[in-house]
């Protein structure tokens, strides 16, 4: 079943998360990319990132703790090599991007939005610890909170109207929906609610925690947002694993989930859930109070 996020018609609910499908290539291994409901590319930024120092990613008994640094090749070699491979697949490539300014935003949407190819963009205001890695700050308090909705407004002027421009914000069910309103109010299209939260690694260094742990908040956000507006495309990121997690997110207001820290156990996850979802009589995709949530 087709979902709508503005002027994109999702072919499924099920897409993968930003920096957790590699390139593109390493999934296609697993399966047929165009199967999914999106590829989220990882996080592009305007200059080539080497990433953080090794080791990037620990397993903990809470989930997956991961300083990765934003490693990716830079904008020009990513539409030199990567988008149109993922073209190519047949993926529908949502781009994730972020910034060290909003001026690099405003390039960053510019000239992906000219890119043949891109269903949709995906500005990233939801990294744990941003000034780690040099990019704007975009968290609270209020002042911060103004950069993210300029912005948001500063990629939505620079892209075509048929480009969607998606926000994904950290799951704070706190302020989840204060952010939400007021990116809609800067002309956001859909939000994609769910990342990692501020962590440490072993050794003390700044990291994100993904996995499970994580799928109780980002489902409350989801349902949160959801209710406060209930039009507007919500996306739910954050310990997807199974058919009945995607089944949760979705009873809880979201339009499609992303798969995220799950591909790294198991590549076949997106598929998977996608083949379950897709297998169910229409309608099939909802869920019961709890479902998806370990006992």
């Amino acid at each position: 079943m087709g979902r709508h996020v503005a002027t994109v018609d999702l072919p499924g609910p099920v897409l993968t998360a930003a920096g957790c499908a590699g390139t593109g290539r390493e999934l296609a291994a697993y399966g047929d990319l165009s199967a999914l409901g999106g590829f989220v590319t990882r996080t592009i930024t305007l200059r080539p990132r080497p990433g953080g120092p090794l080791p990037r990613v620990v397993e903990s008994p809470s989930g997956l703790l991961h300083a990765v640094g934003l490693q990716n090749p830079g904008l020009d070699r990513f539409l030199a090599t990567e988008l149109p491979w993922l073209v190519r697949a047949g993926a529908r490539v949502v781009v994730s991007i972020a910034g060290e300014t909003v001026a690099e935003h405003a390039e960053l949407a510019r000239r992906v939005g000219q890119s043949p190819g891109v269903a949709a963009v995906e500005v990233d205001l939801s990294e744990p610890d941003p000034l780690d890695w040099g990019l704007v700050e975009t968290r609270e308090p209020m002042a911060s909170g103004l950069v993210a909705t300029r912005i948001v407004a500063t990629c939505r002027r620079e892209l075509p109207r048929d480009v969607p421009v998606l926000a994904k914000v950290r799951p704070d069910p706190l302020r989840v929906l204060d952010q939400a309103l007021a990116l809609v109010e800067a002309g956001v299209d859909g939000l994609v609610v769910g990342h990692s939260l501020p962590a440490l690694m072993p050794d003390g260094r700044h990291a994100g925690l993904s996995g499970p742990s994580l799928f109780p908040v980002a489902r409350r956000c989801v349902a949160e947002v959801h209710a406060g507006l209930p039009t507007l495309p919500v996306m739910g990121c954050g310990g997807v694993a199974t058919a009945d997690d995607a089944r949760a997110m979705l009873a809880a207001g979201a339009v499609a989930v992303q798969v995220g820290s799950a591909l790294l156990a198991d590549p076949t996850t997106a598929h998977r859930i996608s083949a379950e979802l897709a297998a169910e009589p229409a309608g099939g995709d909802g869920a019961a109070d709890g479902a998806g949530v370990p006992a």
